[in-house]
């Protein structure tokens, strides 16, 4: 994984559970899978993505009750990633960890969130975000035993990014669009002018889908009011918004 640039947290940052930040270095990745059965992951499309922090862990309740001072979760345990909670409901959770930690966290981009699936600069090119096996990185129906898990109970991905296929499905900042046609090159998030869109993309698949839902490329969506005992989320941070001022890469000509 990449410790070129580990974070540092602040001291309010020192207090959350189960939190830590991944230096995810930018770069160009095929984005997309055009052998998919599913046209909503076509065309297959190059996006460049600047560097970013992930959290190693989707957030777990022990972090969400600290934050928001109770856990909705219908599989209740500190370290298993919190659930029941909706595209709305993360939003008002990043609201005040920002307050709180001065920051300024927020839900990663629909090509951020595949990009670290992948592996990033580091990839070996699975299928599952880690291995080609989703038992070794994932919970999913055939091993979950129809609950959520604990975090970082299974192998991280080349990144060092736990659970990012399977046990929940995790809410991106981007509107659903049925297809890739006209999604921007830059790694940003794709948002429908005007109002917001109907639906919210979400990805990575859950314990209670199959292997092929749980696939990197893989795509589905929610309504952004939505709760779910299989839905949660995960953080990201722009090095800028953190003083860090390393080169972004230049768009696309």
């Amino acid at each position: 994984m990449h410790t070129d640039h580990p974070y540092h947290p602040n001291e309010a940052e020192k207090s959350l559970p189960h939190h830590e930040m991944i230096f995810v270095k930018g770069g160009e990745f095929m984005m997309g899978d055009d052998e998919s059965e599913n046209a909503d992951e076509k065309p297959a499309h190059r996006v460049r993505v600047n560097d970013f922090y992930m959290a190693r862990y989707p957030v777990t309740q022990r972090l969400w009750e600290m934050v928001m001072g109770h856990t909705p979760s219908r599989f209740e345990g500190d370290r298993r990633p919190v659930e029941r909670v909706s595209w709305d409901d993360a939003q008002a959770f990043i609201k005040k960890l920002n307050v709180f930690t001065q920051r300024q966290y927020r839900l990663p981009t629909e090509a951020e969130w595949e990009y670290a699936a992948r592996g990033g600069a580091l990839s070996e090119g699975y299928q599952f975000a880690g291995s080609d096996k989703l038992k070794q990185v994932g919970w999913y129906t055939e091993n979950s035993s129809g609950e959520t898990h604990e975090v970082g109970q299974k192998y991280p991905n080349e990144l060092g990014l736990c659970d990012m296929s399977g046990n929940v499905w995790e809410c991106v900042e981007d509107d659903w669009h049925d297809s890739y046609k006209g999604a921007p090159k830059d790694g940003s998030a794709w948002i429908k002018p005007g109002s917001r869109g109907s639906y919210r993309v979400i990805r990575g698949g859950s314990w209670n889908y199959d292997a092929r839902n749980c696939r990197a490329a893989y795509r589905s969506y929610f309504g952004p009011a939505n709760r779910f005992n299989y839905v949660g989320f995960r953080l990201v941070l722009s090095p800028q918004s953190v003083g860090y001022s390393w080169l972004s890469l230049p768009a696309f000509p």
